[in-house]
């Protein structure tokens, strides 16, 4: 049993309070009696009696001065203690707690009251309905994945808990990037709203999606008409709550879409205050061009620019990920906002098509390339090999997933072809003709995601969804990104140190949306936090056995909910749609 001593302290001193009192006012009045006789039976003379009255009256009138004072502290002190809220529903005690801002760990404690956080001396005397002994852990925002594919799958019963990300530690997921996702926005977040999710979420308007709409997937340039019509679903998407707008360029049709056309559309999210977000159209021998593309869509239309998944992928553009860096840095000094995001490992993950035959070649879709596969082989072939020859023969591109040949997931192409006794490129074309697959791809060097990492403007990103355990083997990044980071890169290489790696997936990716309520931990925000064991965190997932979940999680709280206790998830889905909520929107309402 609980014993609430600020309250049994309180009633102890009322009870004195109103003893003394009545001491005291019972001692006036005898007095005043013993006063009255003295004078009426006239047994002193008339200045004697007067200096009897006035001491006695004087004694009893410090008396009672004195104790109107202490009634007046106790009441004083009751009221300001009743303004802190002496309990609170969550108390983290002891824990190592770094605030999201890149500052070094601070001598407090954290509370949660109303989903809201409270920060707390070590001292406090404040108790809670639920205390949690956090010596050894360090408490810290919860993660923001600003670049996310879990648009279809956190709309599914089975999967709205996003429980791969649950276990990284994250407590939102931007989705909506790489040009694809929902455009309406409204009905979407409605759906997250109607039916909850493990973690918030927060959308981006795809472009692609928004081309796709209007323009179907056709390699063709809008008409003023069209391109109205885009223009005005994005100034909708905007006023309904997206943060900004996603391209993927080297995606049908996002790629379709010229410069121009693209500047227009963000011309409309920078009246919102949005931000442009770019899977840029080459990360290879073109990055530079690819960075210049986007920084000159973010000057035109006049809002921010971050580059997903920044990278330079293949062993011809290693090293070019530096200069392009640079070429972001020199950007920055003059004032103009860029930013990156990146996931730490060496290889990436797509479509099978995207990673061997150019977007123009997919026009239409699978149904079309199959086709055109039958069609445009003599052209297409030497495509493909090309590709194939720049990724190792085949050997740096495994079978993510493939229902035509489940036997064929977790192989290399090369591997595929020396068990079918086939060549690499007719493997790839017997997927292609099947369908397609989902791939890994092996492209980039080390020390490359290492000078990355250790920019200040880079944040930590999965470029992955909401996966339940199965017969695929997917990038272990949609298991393990965050526990990677801090346990791998930041407490066991020392690339980074601890508090910036947890400033790049929290109060980085707040900064670079412009999410003033989340990213930090600080009196007022929304209870987002993570608590992680930093003996213990580390990403389990490996490419071979992509499905393990990550260790490390001590508890996570979701706007103030838990959805990790000790370690377990409590399958709690207390996330819900986060909408931007733009400048221009409530001027608009207001007018």
């Amino acid at each position: 049993m609980r014993i609430e001593f600020q309250g049994s302290l309180s009633v102890i001193v009322t009870v004195v309070q109103t003893l003394l009192i009545t001491w005291v006012l019972r001692s006036m009045a005898d007095t005043y009696y013993k006063a009255r006789n003295r004078i009426e039976t006239g047994n002193c003379c008339i200045t004697s009696r007067m200096r009897f009255c006035v001491s006695v009256f004087g004694r009893d009138l410090v008396w009672f001065l004195m104790v109107g004072c202490l009634f007046n502290q106790t009441s004083l002190a009751q009221e300001t203690t009743s303004k802190l809220d002496p309990r609170v529903d969550i108390l983290l005690r002891g824990g190592t707690v770094i605030d999201g801002t890149g500052s070094i760990a601070k001598p407090v404690e954290v509370a949660i009251q109303n989903e809201k956080i409270l920060i707390l001396q070590p001292d406090s005397r404040i108790t809670a309905e639920w205390e949690l002994d956090c010596k050894g852990l360090v408490v810290c925002p919860g993660f923001i994945d600003l670049h996310n594919h879990s648009d279809g799958e956190i709309e599914t019963p089975e999967r709205r808990v996003a429980m791969n990300y649950v276990m990284q530690g994250c407590t939102t997921l931007v989705t909506g990037n790489c040009g694809s996702g929902p455009v309406d926005v409204a009905s979407y977040y409605s759906q997250i709203d109607d039916h909850g999710a493990g973690t918030n979420i927060a959308h981006l308007l795809p472009q692609g999606g928004l081309r796709r709409k209007i323009l179907a997937s056709d390699r063709v340039a809008p008409t003023d008409s069209q391109l109205d019509q885009m223009l005005q679903l994005t100034e909708q998407a905007m006023q309904d709550g997206a943060w900004g707008m996603s391209t993927g360029l080297i995606y049908v049709p996002s790629s379709y879409a010229t410069t121009e056309e693209i500047t227009a559309i963000a011309t409309v999210v920078a009246k919102h205050k949005g931000i442009y977000v770019s899977h840029i159209r080459g990360e290879g021998t073109n990055l530079l061009e690819s960075v210049s593309e986007a920084m000159q869509i973010g000057r035109d239309a006049g809002l921010p620019v971050h580059i997903s998944h920044f990278k330079a992928a293949g062993r011809s553009a290693w090293g070019l990920v530096r200069e392009a860096t640079q070429q972001i840095e020199e950007q920055r000094k003059l004032g103009f906002k860029i930013t990156a995001d990146q996931y730490p490992y060496i290889a990436s993950s797509t479509s099978l098509g995207a990673t061997v035959l150019p977007s123009w070649a997919r026009e239409g879709g699978n149904k079309a390339l199959r086709e055109r596969l039958v069609t445009e082989r003599e052209s297409l072939e030497p495509l493909i090999k090309k590709s194939l020859t720049n990724a190792d023969n085949g050997k740096a591109i495994r079978l993510a997933s493939y229902k035509a040949r489940p036997d064929w997931v977790g192989k290399d192409l090369s591997t595929i072809a020396e068990l079918t006794g086939k060549s690499v490129v007719n493997v790839a074309l017997e997927v292609l003709r099947n369908g397609g697959a989902s791939v890994v791809k092996f492209s980039m060097n080390e020390q490359d995601v290492r000078h990355v990492m250790r920019m200040p403007w880079v944040a930590t990103a999965s470029d992955g969804s909401a996966k339940l355990p199965g017969p695929t083997k997917p990038h272990p990044r949609n298991y393990g990104t965050f526990p990677r980071k801090l346990g791998h890169y930041a407490l066991s290489e020392k690339v980074i140190p601890l508090e910036q790696a947890i400033y790049s997936m929290t109060g980085l990716p707040a900064d670079i949306l412009s999410m003033t309520d989340r990213g930090r931990l600080e009196t007022g925000l929304i209870a987002d936090i993570a608590v992680f064991d930093p003996k213990k965190i580390a990403a389990k997932a490996t490419f071979d056995n992509p499905h393990q979940y990550a260790t490390g999680i001590k508890y996570l709280f979701v706007n103030g909910k838990p959805t990790v206790v000790d370690g377990r998830p409590t399958g709690a889905l207390p996330g819900r749609a986060l909408k931007y909520n733009s400048p221009h929107a409530k001027d608009d309402q207001k007018r």
